[in-house]
């Protein structure tokens, strides 16, 4: 399954009427359009319930501030010093753990088109720095992928990307729209990565998004065509038969992808804050995530008891490493005693992370 989000309606805030972004979608995208004076006011003024609508409508705006910002990690919780990079907000594919439901203050998908100074932000940084690595992703506040058959914010960051020796530019998805990207001169300075999940999670908790067997085939093409991969279990969610469901998903990666062309693979466990947890049982009352067994952790995020959570990434690590000795896993948001106990070593510190993460993305001299 292909997910193409087809919007009701284009709000435009008049700062980016003449913006390249802002006419290559009003021409793909045959929707009432609303020319608007300014996006922060329209949105505080629009009435609707930000915590209970799924958003029709896309919205056209200026970014006010910087686009690419810090990952903001968590206390106490080894983090790899990831950027993001804030170019689109919201999504289309209504996973039922998805963050974004109380981390989003608007109720319509929002892409910022000022594009031109987000590059230039971008190569300000970049060249004033060039002694320094930059690891740039724009999947926090959106899937990278799945507005790109109307965007294709995918081609221009690759383009965008291609000669920077100093800097990688990560495309993380759960959508398989990579048609576009695959005659691009990427310069190996793009990965390409998906979120995967088990088949019974896929099709409980993220019923509208691509099944699991898509995002493998648009991985091998991918592959096909030179890029790094990466490849995100998380969360993983632990249920009675986790265990072989998620090996399944294992195997059928490594049957179709060669390690070699893996940049790394990240395992994280379901974690949530408090509101999240309303959220969930208010938009999505068929879910059973949320009757796991949760605590709060100190970071008052609820998580799975400790043990749980080692169990986990200890068995898919080494199942991980039956395929390969070399490809690089981490854990996202995980202490140092977790780490330890589940794969026998541990960066010891964020900057250590950020630092061997660096390293197998940079290009050799």
């Amino acid at each position: 399954m292909t997910t193409l989000f087809k919007p009701q309606e284009i709000i435009i805030e008049k700062s980016v009427l003449n913006c390249d972004l802002t006419r290559r979608i009003t021409s793909r995208i045959d929707a009432e359009k609303m020319i608007i004076d300014d996006a922060e006011a329209f949105i505080k003024n629009s009435g609707q319930p930000i915590e209970t609508i799924q958003a029709k409508s896309i919205l056209l705006a200026r970014q006010r501030g910087p686009f690419m910002r810090f990952c903001p990690g968590t206390p106490r919780h080894i983090c790899c010093l990831y950027r993001n990079l804030d170019v689109v907000e919201g999504c289309d594919l209504n996973c039922s753990y998805c963050i974004l439901q109380c981390y989003i203050h608007s109720p319509y998908i929002t892409i910022y088109c000022n594009t031109d100074d987000m590059f230039n932000e971008l190569d300000d940084a970049f060249t004033k720095r060039p002694d320094e690595f930059f690891r740039v992703g724009s999947g926090e506040l959106s899937d990278s992928l799945t507005f790109d058959y109307y965007t294709e914010l995918g081609v221009d960051l690759v383009k965008f990307f291609a000669p920077y020796k100093n800097a990688i530019i990560e495309l993380k998805s759960k959508n398989v729209h990579v048609d576009k990207i695959l005659s691009l001169s990427h310069g190996h300075r793009s990965v390409v990565s998906w979120s995967l999940n088990s088949e019974f999670i896929h099709r409980t908790e993220e019923r509208e998004t691509p099944d699991i067997p898509s995002r493998i085939e648009a991985a091998k093409k991918v592959q096909k065509a030179g890029y790094w991969l990466g490849f995100h279990f998380d969360p993983l969610i632990y249920y009675e038969n986790w265990e072989t469901d998620y090996k399944k998903v294992i195997d059928s990666l490594f049957a179709a992808i060669d390690p070699q062309n893996i940049a790394w693979i990240s395992l994280g466990a379901l974690r949530y804050p408090p509101e999240l947890d309303r959220a969930i049982r208010r938009n999505h009352p068929d879910s059973k995530i949320v009757l796991g067994e949760l605590l709060p952790g100190i970071d008052k995020k609820y998580r799975y008891f400790r043990q749980i959570r080692i169990d986990m990434f200890r068995a898919l690590y080494r199942h991980i490493r039956q395929y390969s000795g070399d490809v690089f896993v981490y854990l996202c948001m995980e202490s140092d005693e977790v780490w330890n106990k589940a794969f026998g070593w541990s960066p010891g510190n964020s900057a250590i992370l950020k630092k061997l993460l660096d390293q197998r993305v940079m290009l050799s001299e």
